[in-house]
C-alpha cells in the first residue's frame, strides 16, 4: 500500500496548507483574497505535490497535482494558466513519457475548465461540488488507465484504490471546505447589513421621538399665540416655552451629530475648575427643581487640552443624569484632584444607582437607563466626547447607593503649544 500512504501524506501536506491559509484569511478585515495571492496559494501547493512525489519507475510520479488544478481551474476560472505551470514544473523532473502524458492531460483539460467555469459559478453548491468530484474521477481513470498502457505497477490494487479513491475525496473535502467558508461570508455579509439597517433604523426613531415631543408642544403654543385677545403677559410666557422647545430638539441634533462625529473642532486651553463651575451654574436650576444638593471641592489648578463646547457638553449629559437618578432628592458631589501627569474629575450622586448588566451596557449604541424615556444618545456623547480628547472614563455604581463616574484627561504642559 505504499502509493496509497503516499497519497494520503499528500493530502494532509494540502490540508495543513489550506489550513494555515484559513488562518491568515480569517485574520484579513475585508475576508476576501486577492486574485494574485490565489495563484501563489496554488502555485506553492502544486509545488508541495510534486516534492512529495512518489517515483514509479523511470517515468510516472505519483502525487495529487490534480486537486490544486481542479479546484482553481474550477473555481477561480485559471485553468489554462495553472496547466501550464504544473507543465513546466513537471519539466524540470525530466523531459520523458511522464512529461508528454501530463501536457496530453492537463493542457486540454485547462482549456475545458476555462470554458465551463462561467456556468459553474452559475449553479448551486451541491452541484458544484458534485461536478468537481465527477471530473477528478475521469481524470482519476484517465491517469490509471496511461499507468497500465506504459507500464503495469506490481500491485494493481494499491494503484487502482489510490487513484480511483483518493484524489476525488480530497477534492470533495476541498470543494465542500470553499462552499461552507462562502456559506458563512455571505452569512455574515448579510448579519452586517441586517445590523446597519437596523442601526439605521433605531436612529431614526430615537431622533424622532426625542424631536416629535419638543416640536409638538411647540406647535401647541404656537396655534394658542394666534388667539388675538391673549394677554401679553400669557404671549411672553408662551413665547419662552416656544423657544425652550426649540432648543431642546436643537439639543437632540446636536447631541447626534457631536456622536456621528466625536472629532474635535477646536482645541484650546480649558481651566477645568472654571469650565465645571460653569456646568454647575447652567443646571442649579434642575437640581433644584430635584431638590438636590450640590457639592464642589475643585484643585485650585488644572488646564486640558479640548474643545470647549464639547468638553461642556459632555458635563452637562453626565451632571444631568445624575440630577435626574434623584427624584426625591440627594447629594451631587464634583471634585477634581491634580496629579502629575492627569487631571481626575470625580461625579457622584446617591441615585437610584445601576445594575452590573447597566454599567456593561453603558455607552452603547440605544441604550438608555431610563427605559422610554431615554435614547441613549447622551452617554453615546460622553463617551465619543472623553475618547476624542484622549481621556478615560471607569463608573462604579450600585443600586439603591448611587453611581460615581471618574474621568481622567492628560494635563496640559507649560511648554505645550496648541
Amino acid at each position: 500500500m505504499d502509493i496509497t500512504k503516499h497519497l494520503f501524506f499528500n493530502l494532509s501536506l494540502l490540508m495543513v496548507i489550506a489550513f494555515f491559509s484559513l488562518v491568515w484569511f480569517e485574520k484579513k478585515s475585508n475576508l476576501t483574497f486577492s486574485k494574485f495571492t490565489s495563484i501563489l496559494f496554488f502555485i506553492f501547493s502544486l509545488w508541495i505535490c510534486f516534492a512529495v512525489s512518489f517515483s514509479f519507475g523511470d517515468t510516472l510520479l505519483f502525487d495529487l497535482r490534480e486537486i490544486p488544478i481542479v479546484i482553481a481551474g474550477l473555481y477561480l476560472g485559471i485553468g489554462p494558466l495553472i496547466s501550464v505551470i504544473c507543465i513546466i514544473i513537471r519539466g524540470f523532473y525530466g523531459m520523458d513519457t511522464g512529461f508528454f502524458v501530463n501536457i496530453a492531460l492537463y493542457l486540454p483539460l485547462g482549456i475545458v475548465m476555462w470554458r465551463i467555469h462561467p456556468w459553474f459559478k452559475k449553479v448551486s453548491p451541491r452541484q458544484r461540488i458534485f461536478s468537481s468530484v465527477s471530473l477528478s474521477f475521469v481524470i482519476s481513470a484517465f491517469t490509471v488507465f496511461c499507468m497500465e498502457v506504459l507500464g503495469p505497477p506490481v500491485n494493481r490494487l494499491d494503484a487502482w484504490f489510490g487513484y480511483m479513491v483518493i484524489p476525488p475525496l480530497g477534492i470533495g473535502i476541498f470543494a465542500f471546505f470553499i462552499e461552507f467558508i462562502r456559506r458563512n461570508i455571505l452569512m455574515y455579509q448579510q448579519l452586517v447589513k441586517t445590523e446597519k439597517l437596523e442601526a439605521v433604523e433605531q436612529m431614526g426613531a430615537a431622533i424622532s421621538h426625542e424631536i416629535r415631543n419638543p416640536l409638538t408642544a411647540a406647535i401647541g403654543f404656537v396655534q394658542l399665540l394666534k388667539e388675538p385677545t391673549l394677554p401679553l403677559n400669557k404671549r411672553t410666557e408662551y413665547l419662552n416655552i416656544v423657544g425652550e422647545e426649540l432648543q431642546s430638539a436643537e439639543r437632540v441634533i446636536q447631541d447626534y451629530l457631536t456622536f456621528s462625529k466625536p472629532a474635535l473642532e477646536y482645541l484650546e486651553e480649558l481651566n477645568v475648575r472654571k469650565e465645571l463651575t460653569q456646568v454647575i451654574n447652567i443646571l442649579r436650576p434642575t437640581a433644584n427643581q430635584y431638590s438636590v444638593q450640590i457639592t464642589a471641592n475643585f484643585a485650585l489648578v488644572g488646564t486640558i487640552r479640548g474643545d470647549r463646547q464639547k468638553f461642556q457638553q459632555c458635563f452637562l449629559n453626565v451632571i444631568k443624569n445624575a440630577i435626574e437618578s434623584m427624584p426625591n432628592g440627594g447629594q451631587l458631589s464634583i471634585k477634581t484632584e491634580y496629579s502629575e501627569d492627569d487631571i481626575t474629575i470625580q461625579v457622584s450622586d446617591t441615585g437610584v444607582g445601576m445594575t452590573k448588566e447597566q454599567l456593561q451596557k453603558l455607552g452603547e449604541p440605544y441604550y438608555s437607563t431610563k427605559g422610554a424615556k431615554g435614547t441613549g444618545l447622551g452617554m453615546m456623547v460622553v463617551f465619543g466626547i472623553v475618547k476624542a480628547m484622549n481621556g478615560t472614563i471607569q463608573v462604579d455604581s450600585t443600586v439603591g447607593s448611587g453611581t460615581t463616574f471618574y474621568f481622567s484627561f492628560p494635563k496640559m504642559m507649560k511648554n505645550e503649544v496648541l
